[in-house]
């Protein structure tokens, strides 16, 4: 069977629009024989991605960027991937862009843990790295962050030493020199009476070092007498435990019993002792009983011949008895302190 001429034409024109369509998957990135899964991934920023940029897990190439969209405002940018069909990626991965400094940004995928994947035409999550320049300034901002602390260092430090230039603050270091001299002085003087005393011959400290031993020699030759003196001492106090004291705690509280029954009836008007101290009739009695006996013995006194009559040839004397005491009884301590009484 012969072919015709528009036959072949046909068949040569149907090929070449095969052969064009399939280039052109190609060309983009998208395997032509193969079966692919297309995941989506959303970015602000793409940092200068491509179409066709190679997707790597661990290293490994599992697919590529297959288009890239944007809506109007450039807000939100749509990047779609096409990645090998027996690859399994969990649904908490990350599709991160990792610039090159080189050649053109490519996508790396970090594998979560999830126990479910992504289907086709799921979202993943995203993230773009800094990449090397940004991983270089980071290193390098702390660095010029101490280098300005340091430059602001060296001015503060210029400042000062300006001001150390200046005459008055020259006064001042003079000042200050000379009361360190004055204190190094002082210091060498306190050194040395420090070694004056502790001197091992004549210092006081061991002066007072020979006193202690002293003592304590004596102390030492002296330990029989004390343990002498502590013997005595714990006799006595052997004997003194030894003594019957609550027989005699006994007696005196019996005493003191008999005392306070003498006491409380000497203050009742019972007896003759109390009725002489609360009745103060009967000490009236007894006081112009006392003070009339005082009258009669100082008028027998100054007229014993009116009480004592002998006379052989003479009369028996008329006289005025006493009305007062004589001035000598008046003043005698029974007197005195009856004239306190009575005021």
């Amino acid at each position: 069977m012969k072919i015709s001429n528009e036959t072949k034409v046909g068949l040569l024109a149907v090929l070449a629009i095969a052969l064009l369509i399939l280039g052109f998957n190609f060309l983009k990135g998208k395997k032509i024989f193969t079966t692919s899964t297309t995941i989506y991934a959303n970015y602000g920023n793409i940092q200068g991605l491509q179409k066709s940029n190679p997707v790597f897990i661990n290293g490994l190439q599992v697919g590529t960027v297959y288009d890239i969209r944007t809506d109007k405002n450039m807000k939100n940018i749509l990047v779609e991937l096409t990645i090998t069909k027996d690859v399994y990626i969990p649904k908490n991965s990350l599709a991160i862009i990792r610039n090159n400094p080189i050649a053109t940004p490519s996508m790396e995928i970090k594998l979560g843990d999830a126990a479910t994947h992504l289907k086709s035409k799921d979202t993943i999550l995203t993230e773009v790295s800094g990449g090397i320049f940004d991983a270089v300034l980071q290193k390098v901002d702390p660095v010029l962050y101490e280098v300005k602390k340091a430059v602001s260092s060296i001015d503060t430090l210029l400042v000062n030493f300006n001001t150390l230039l200046d005459p008055r603050a020259k006064g001042n270091i003079g000042t200050s020199l000379e009361n360190l001299n004055k204190i190094t002085a002082s210091m060498v003087q306190t050194t040395a009476s420090l070694q004056l005393l502790l001197n091992t011959q004549t210092g006081a400290l061991a002066k007072t070092l020979n006193n202690v031993e002293s003592v304590t020699g004596n102390l030492a030759s002296s330990n029989e007498k004390v343990t002498h003196v502590i013997d005595n001492l714990d006799k006595t106090t052997t004997k003194f435990s030894n003594l019957e004291i609550e027989p005699a705690i006994t007696k005196l509280n019996a005493a003191m019993t008999d005392l306070q029954l003498t006491v409380a009836k000497i203050n009742s008007k019972d007896g003759t002792l109390g009725k002489l101290i609360n009745d103060p009739t009967m000490y009236q009695n007894l006081a112009s009983t006392g003070n009339k006996l005082n009258l009669l013995l100082d008028d027998i006194r100054v007229n014993p011949k009116r009480y004592v009559s002998i006379s052989v040839f003479g009369k028996k004397q008329k006289t005025i008895p006493l009305a007062t005491p004589l001035p000598d009884t008046l003043n005698s301590p029974y007197y005195i302190e009856k004239i306190k009484i009575d005021n």
